[in-house]
């Protein structure tokens, strides 16, 4: 028993059942009901027609319990070291306590406080001494002659 397939609406049409249709180009269409016949030849579009098989595949109805919903992937998290740190040394800073953290920042800040007070002294040793304040200030274009003197 060969079962043919309604070209408007997809369902399935018995033998001895429905209509042949024979477009001029020599296409052949086959019908069960007059209903699809009908709409076919107003050039209906069964995308459109909510009781056809095609709308129904389009709009995804009555196929839920055929496919299961696929399962999406859960991302999975890697901790890793970063260019400044390695892995180990930032779980240890994560694992610290908030007051040993507070301590360590301020005994980094005393620290970087007096080395910054032991380079300017050193630079103040080292600095050549200047002109005595006595003598009176001459500015370079003084020293080039070019400004007062015609």
């Amino acid at each position: 028993m060969k079962v043919e397939i309604d070209s408007f609406s997809g369902f399935r049409i018995y033998p001895s059942k429905g209509k042949l249709f024979v477009r001029g180009d020599s296409k052949i269409f086959r019908f069960s009901t007059s209903k699809s016949e009908s709409l076919f030849l107003q050039r209906k579009n069964p995308r459109k027609i909510a009781w056809t098989v095609v709308y129904r595949r389009l709009h995804k109805k009555g196929i839920t319990e055929e496919v299961a919903k696929k399962r999406s992937r859960k991302t999975v998290k890697h901790q890793r070291g970063i260019v400044g740190a390695d892995l180990a040394t930032i779980i240890a800073r994560r694992n610290q306590t908030a007051q040993a953290r507070s301590q360590a920042r301020q005994a980094a800040i005393t620290k970087a406080k007096t080395e910054k007070k032991e380079k300017e002294e050193k630079k103040v040793k080292t600095k050549a001494p200047r002109a005595p304040s006595g003598a009176p200030k001459v500015s370079r274009q003084q020293m080039k002659g070019t400004k007062g003197g015609r």
